[in-house]
């Protein structure tokens, strides 16, 4: 089995060039974000990310959901997943540093980050925009609710890229020239040769 994963902030282009994918290839599997049933879990049981011990709770329910969406995945010889165990892996790491908190997660989750790492995919594509291009992005797609887009672009951002450019997996694709068709082209380009 191979994954891949579109990875990359906020309103660069993941879920078009998944959806285009998804359309234009159908010897890939597409595995599109769904983290509907992980935040009604989160808030059925009232827990807030900016307490310790709810934190380690809600990231056990995001880790095992991307466990389970890898196994999801099996049947398949190829899938391109909208995010994936990298994204995971990395927000549960970095945001409590976002808050202003020294958090430590990786011993409380030891386990899960373990089961986690076990399904990494073979290559990840980041697309990538400056900020103000994601910002205009956003302001301009009314259809998705972006609240957490500020804190997201000035503070997790600025880490993803550093930790994501340390990678010897990752393809970094400029998009703020791109138009939404070439995006999706380039990343369909880009999941062919590494399907394979």
């Amino acid at each position: 089995m191979i994954v891949l994963s579109l990875q990359g902030g906020m309103a660069v282009g993941k879920t078009t060039a998944a959806r285009y994918l998804a359309r234009h290839a159908p010897d890939l599997h597409v595995c599109l974000e769904d983290n509907r049933a992980v935040i009604g879990q989160v808030q059925r049981l009232g827990l807030d990310k900016t307490r310790c011990d709810d934190y380690i709770r809600i990231q056990r329910l995001w880790l095992q959901h991307e466990v389970d969406r890898w196994q999801q995945a099996r049947p398949w010889p190829c899938t391109v997943m909208d995010f994936g165990a990298e994204e995971i892996e990395f927000y549960t790491l970095h945001y409590p540093r976002t808050i202003g908190q020294d958090w430590d997660v990786e011993g409380p989750l030891a386990r899960e980050l373990a089961a986690v790492r076990r399904c990494m995919p073979r290559r990840i594509l980041f697309l990538d925009a400056p900020d103000p291009v994601l910002r205009r992005r956003k302001e301009g797609d009314a259809a998705r609710d972006r609240g957490f887009f500020e804190h997201y672009l000035q503070e997790l951002l600025p880490l993803k890229r550093a930790w994501f450019a340390q990678k010897d997996n990752v393809d970094v694709l400029q998009t703020a020239n791109m138009t939404p068709e070439q995006v999706g082209a380039a990343a369909l380009e880009w999941a062919v040769r590494w399907s394979r």
